[in-house]
């Protein structure tokens, strides 16, 4: 699936998503958006995160997708790499190295041939040469083949609202697709005498047109060949490309063609690089993503970057190789009035910072942080004929009809009285013995939630009040001890570990200080 729409904005396409704005070169290309149910993907096509002359850089919304599919661009053989292991220079810097380039064969009686194709990139670098001829006051004619990029430039033309800002801020004063030194072409003047740079399809010199154009002037070493894109293996581009210093491009078996001109090669490529694709995974943040296009080994090298630098899954099939994703299915449900409630519950927390801020400070003044996190635990009920919700795990056990087991533990702790305490176990109340154990047990379990109810201790499940029975189904000891009081506690379970260093901190209070 390409793209090839370009809009400003988000359009509807049809009830499978939306369409955005995408192409590096191609006025009205696009990136898809598709959901069906819950499961969401994009596929981007070719795109380029940075602005050109003509075109402005991809953008998409921030979307919630399961899958993205993304080209990963092919070789330029320029620097022996993929885009997505490559990071380019500045636009300027190649930019500039063109202009030089074109400018010196023409300043030497040369003729030019920019093989592109018709859509895109003609249309920018004509751009650029028809701005540097200004500026130089250069009298050297430009020409374009007529055909297809003629009809192209009137679509640019028209279509000024789909074009980058810069463009769209100088059309009151002038039409930046309106060339003042470019020109169509006539096919008599091929051979005439004289310097002109000269745009040909197609762009790989695969055959047509700039075939034509290349076997008449690479013979000569005025001329000069500029192949500013990727070429295709098996076309005249990638031969030149490939060869250090080309001396002779053949054809077929029977044409062979003496290579004596300059091929100068530029990474003017629309695509994006390793930056551009790495910014794009990250705005996006699927949970997957696909790569496609590619060459095996660098786009095993840039599955392992997203992998490992933004820890999204991501895959680059073969071809007739079958890749499945898992996606989110979404379930809307009701909620129980019990279980609503549950939520309302406050979860306080108290702590103090350590920072060396408030390190200087004594206890009172230091600031106290208090935070609210509520976790609410509940049953999601899928029942026949009826809506799912979401219930409590009481509220659940009722609709079962069964009973709620759990183990819970219990002991009634005793706590003894120095022989030099000045009163006596029953001197002491309760509420001041329960506040002497709130403060030990704060200290020893600063992290855990303590809930001091007056007539009795809780941390988590480990419930703790004064026993005032004289037998005890929990209590061990016999002790006819006249200094001991006693706490009944419970615990559950799962806090059993958490019960017994609670109760060793009760067993051990020092009770002759704190009188």
């Amino acid at each position: 699936m390409r793209g090839f729409a370009r809009s400003t904005d988000p359009r509807q396409v049809g009830p499978l998503g939306t369409v955005a704005i995408v192409d590096p070169e191609v006025l009205g290309a696009a990136m898809f958006y598709a959901k069906v149910g819950d499961a969401a993907i994009v596929y981007t096509g070719d795109y380029n995160m940075t602005p050109d002359r003509h075109l402005g850089a991809a953008q998409i919304d921030r979307l919630q997708l399961d899958l993205v599919i993304t080209e990963h661009p092919p070789k330029i053989l320029l620097d022996r790499s993929t885009y997505a292991t490559t990071y380019r220079d500045s636009k300027y810097v190649r930019e500039r190295e063109f202009l030089k380039a074109v400018h010196k064969c023409v300043e030497d009686e040369g003729k030019v041939l920019i093989p592109t194709f018709a859509l895109g990139r003609a249309q920018e670098l004509c751009m650029l040469l028809d701005d540097y001829w200004e500026r130089m006051n250069l009298k050297v004619p430009i020409y374009f083949s007529a055909g297809l990029t003629i009809q192209a430039n009137l679509y640019y033309k028209v279509l000024i609202n789909w074009t980058s800002q810069k463009v769209k801020d100088t059309y009151v004063t002038r039409n930046a697709f309106d060339f003042k030194n470019v020109c169509s072409f006539d096919r008599s003047l091929i051979n005439a005498p004289g310097p002109y740079v000269l745009f040909a399809t197609p762009g790989m010199i695969g055959g047509g047109f700039s075939l034509e154009v290349f076997r008449q002037w690479a013979p000569c070493e005025k001329n000069l060949v500029t192949l500013p894109g990727y070429c295709l293996a098996g076309t005249v581009g990638h031969k030149l490309m490939s060869a250090k210093r080309p001396t002779q491009i053949r054809l077929d078996e029977d044409v062979q063609i003496d290579v004596r001109c300059e091929i100068h090669q530029l990474s003017f490529s629309p695509h994006t690089d390793a930056k551009g694709i790495m910014d794009l995974v990250k705005f996006l943040s699927p949970k997957h993503v696909i790569l496609v296009h590619g060459e095996k080994p660098k786009m095993a090298m840039l599955k392992e970057r997203i992998e490992s630098e933004l820890a999204i899954q991501c895959y680059y099939p073969a071809n007739n190789e079958t890749v499945c994703i898992s996606s989110t299915h979404h379930v809307e449900a009701g909620a129980s009035d019990a279980f609503l409630q549950s939520c309302l519950c406050p979860n306080f927390k108290f702590s103090k910072p350590n920072s060396e801020r408030d390190s200087d400070l004594d206890d009172s003044n230091k600031r106290t942080i208090v935070c609210d996190d509520r976790v609410a635990q509940g049953i999601l009920m899928l029942e026949k004929n009826q809506n799912p919700k979401v219930v409590g795990q009481n509220e659940f056990m009722e609709v079962l009809g069964v009973e709620n087991h759990g183990v819970k533990f219990a002991h009634c702790c005793p706590i003894y009285f120095p022989d030099s305490e000045s009163r006596d176990a029953s001197g002491r109340s309760p509420s001041s013995l329960l506040c002497l154990i709130f403060e030990q047990l704060s200290r020893a379990f600063p992290g855990f939630d303590l809930h001091d109810c007056q007539e009795q201790i809780r941390i988590r499940s480990f419930v703790g009040s004064f026993c005032s029975k004289e037998k005890c189904l929990h209590r061990t000891d016999v002790s006819m001890h006249s200094r001991v009081t006693h706490l009944c506690c419970s615990w559950s379970l799962a806090d059993e570990e958490l019960a017994w260093k609670v109760l060793s901190i009760i067993k051990n209070l020092e009770l002759a200080n704190a009188s």
